[in-house]
């Protein structure tokens, strides 16, 4: 079995060895792992795990940054068929908590920290019945099926934690090579392999869950819409608790025997890694068409295109090509498929769509039909969808759908305008009305008025802000992946508005 045709995860894992063998897999600063060093040690923490009571099915969190313990703790859990959650080394202990709680882990692997993130404070500061407590088998009220908790490293620990070596050693209780084969062999492809955490509409954190089919079916296809080889050697600058870091990076190196080189450096720093072998790339020069949308929901990209994007609809470029086996349909609020020219909520269906969303009933995600709504509008043209936006960022003032990335484009393009971010504030005669947030460069003259009037001769009337405030680009909400808090940026809009 060669990587490039494994049908699970864990065929994916068991063949790195025999397929590129001491070729550097991964390169951490200075730390380097090969291929077969992946196999090997992985097999040593899935046995591990195995003589501590993991199982097909348990949940178990990884909590490291980009590094070399991430790929060994994560090629151990899914090769022994249990699932691997990432959790976000951002995280604030009220985030911990949440996510710990409700994806239901029983086991937790972390380093002490990262950054400035200290782990063990935090996760008392998640727990903090831990703090109060003496005994590594865990009975948390705030997190009831978690059980354990084991850190790298050799800084002295909390008498509520293991050490790693603590996992390495359940290897020792019975299970040999010969068990871990067996237990190999009966995973199956459509069984869950990962959880991918993210935010969701509700209060509860989103936990996406993929199968071991799935993930290795869009490896495959991502490896070869990139068209990464042997030679590449490729950058992990985005977190592998992230869909984009494991599958526009991770997944789809390893699977060709490239090398992925990352580093403990902020962001900020990163353009130093290196590996000692010729420069690390940062892009896709293999890249077979324009990429177009992907979602945690479908482990990544699964549609594309050859067009620039269109004046009306800037964002990404028109979408005329689809994973295979994919089924498309993009219908109105009654699930009806609307015509040419008209706006509806895309519909999908495929080998590499989410087994569902944990704790969230299968009729709130998937139509009758089984296609997953994905929450994204698209306008109807003839052999091609063209991405309008969000459904829930879609304004509708006075009956009519003003998108957003339409009205932002064109403040963005106004001399003087360094940002631009429109939201919705509530109207009692229109429901809504248009509004925007404008940051401008420095020294700049530019007043509500004067946008005002140069928009109404861009846009429909409909679409103008009828309220623009002015910001400073460090009042700007954030979150840790850089994408702009809406609530919070409607909030802050709403106590500028006069």
């Amino acid at each position: 079995m060669k990587p490039t045709e494994a049908t699970t995860l864990s065929e994916f894992v068991q063949s790195l060895g025999e397929a590129y063998g001491d070729r550097p897999a991964f390169v951490f600063d200075d730390e380097s792992i090969s291929f077969q060093e992946i196999e090997e040690r992985s097999a040593l923490v899935a046995r591990g795990l195995l003589g501590r009571g993991v199982g097909k099915g348990s949940r178990i969190g990884l909590l490291f940054s980009n590094n070399i313990e991430w790929v060994i703790s994560w090629a151990a859990i899914v090769r022994m068929g249990a699932v691997a959650i990432p959790l976000s080394t951002f995280s604030q202990p009220p985030e911990l908590a949440r996510v710990v709680r409700h994806a239901d882990l029983q086991g937790l692997l972390a380093q002490r920290g990262f950054l400035k993130h200290d782990f063990v404070s935090s996760l008392e500061a998640a727990f903090p019945e831990l703090v109060d407590g003496s005994s590594t088998d865990l009975r948390l009220r705030g997190a009831p099926f978690l059980r354990w908790i084991a850190f790298t490293g050799d800084a002295e620990l909390p008498s509520w934690a293991h050490d790693y070596g603590w996992v390495l050693e359940g290897a020792a209780r019975g299970v040999d090579d010969e068990f871990l084969r067996l237990v190999q062999d009966t995973v199956h492809r459509d069984e869950p392999a990962m959880f991918i955490l993210t935010s969701g509409t509700s209060a509860e954190p989103k936990a996406v869950m993929h199968s071991q089919g799935g993930i290795a079916a869009k490896t495959h296809y991502i490896r070869d819409m990139l068209g990464f080889t042997q030679d590449s050697k490729n950058a992990a600058t985005l977190p592998f608790f992230w869909v984009g870091g494991l599958i526009m990076t991770l997944f789809p190196t390893l699977e060709i025997g490239g090398t992925v080189v990352s580093s403990a450096a902020p962001p900020g720093q990163r353009q130093t890694m290196s590996s000692n072998d010729p420069a690390v790339l940062n892009s896709y020069p293999g890249l077979k068409k324009r990429i177009g949308l992907g979602m945690s929901e479908t482990f990544g990209m699964f549609s594309w295109g050859d067009d620039e994007p269109t004046d009306k609809y800037p964002a990404i470029t028109p979408l005329a090509e689809f994973e295979p086996g994919y089924r498309i349909k993009v219908v109105d609020d009654d699930g009806e498929q609307v015509d040419v020219g008209m706006i509806g909520e895309l519909l999908i269906k495929g080998p590499t769509v989410t087994l569902g969303l944990h704790k969230v009933d299968a009729d709130k995600s998937f139509d009758r039909d089984g296609f997953y709504r994905t929450g994204d509008l698209c306008e109807q043209g003839l052999g091609v969808l063209y991405f309008v936006g969000r459904k829930g960022d879609m304004i509708k003032t006075s009956g009519t759908n003003v998108a957003p990335a339409e009205v932002e484009r064109e403040l963005r393009e106004l001399d003087g305008v360094q940002h631009a971010f429109v939201v919705d504030l509530d109207d009692e005669q229109r429901g809504s009305i248009v509004a925007a947030a404008v940051v401008l460069a420095e020294g700049n003259s530019l007043n509500a008025e004067s946008i005002t009037e140069i928009l109404s001769s861009r846009l429909s009337s409909y679409k103008v802000p009828r309220v623009i405030v002015f910001v400073e680009a460090a009042e700007l909400p954030y979150t840790p992946s850089n994408k702009i808090i809406k609530r919070d940026l409607q909030a802050l809009v709403a106590s500028r508005r006069s």
